[in-house]
């Protein structure tokens, strides 16, 4: 019986419910800069690195004062603080991480989050079990390109081709479908009519719905799973 070798999780929107922050504390700096954020323009950058998110509105937006490193800096203290504070899991979350820990050998967290945002989530909910946590920020591209996928088999000697991934936005399906990884994409609900979903090896509405067999059927197509 063939087996993922490792399950590699996406953090924002997908683990955590930390879409509707990353709204707050982006609308808020933004403003700053004269941008007026709404949620309609919020999903051009899901998934996006918040360097990237940054580049994006000001090719759209020219601003002289503040830097963009510096609106960088002020968006991240601010998604910090929020989570912190009012940040909790997704339905399904843990008993997934959990189930994945049961099914796989190595179990791994690949976000676009800047490392700081990733350790404040760790800490808070006192997540030590992951084999490899690695952040895009280090990466010359973040998602769509699968760089932070590849790094992270790489750093655990694992094919990307037997491994699973767990997403939530389309750039982080790209990432991965990209990096020659199976994919179960949990879309949020103003993104389910994407079209571009479809190459998701499976779609589900919440991480409620992962069942061990629903794995091991994936990785063994020729073999039903009872």
């Amino acid at each position: 019986m063939k087996k993922p070798e490792a399950i590699i999780f996406d953090m924002d929107g997908l683990l955590i419910d930390s879409e509707p922050l990353w709204f707050e504390a982006e609308k808020k700096v933004l403003h700053k800069v004269g941008i007026n954020l709404d949620e309609r323009m919020i999903l051009q950058t899901r998934g996006l690195r918040i360097d990237e998110v940054v580049d994006y509105w000001h090719k759209k937006n020219q601003w002289e004062s503040p830097s963009k490193d510096e609106i960088v800096n002020d968006i991240l203290y601010t998604i910090i603080c929020l989570v912190e504070e009012r940040g909790k899991f997704l339905p399904g979350a843990m008993d997934t991480i959990e189930l994945a820990h049961n099914i796989s050998k190595k179990v791994c967290l690949a976000s676009s989050s800047h490392i700081a945002l990733i350790q404040a989530v760790l800490k808070k909910f006192n997540l030590n079990n992951f084999d490899c946590v690695h952040s895009a920020e280090s990466e010359l591209k973040g998602k769509p390109d699968p760089a932070v996928y590849l790094t992270t088999c790489k750093r655990i000697n694992v094919d990307p081709k037997n491994c699973l991934a767990f997403e939530d936005s389309v750039f982080g399906l790209m990432a991965a479908k990209s990096a020659g990884m199976y994919c179960i994409a949990v879309p949020a609900f103003e993104e389910k009519n994407d079209v571009r979903f479809k190459e998701a090896d499976l779609i589900l509405n919440s991480l409620e719905e992962v069942n061990k067999n629903m794995i091991l059927n994936m990785f063994n197509k020729d073999v039903c799973v009872e």
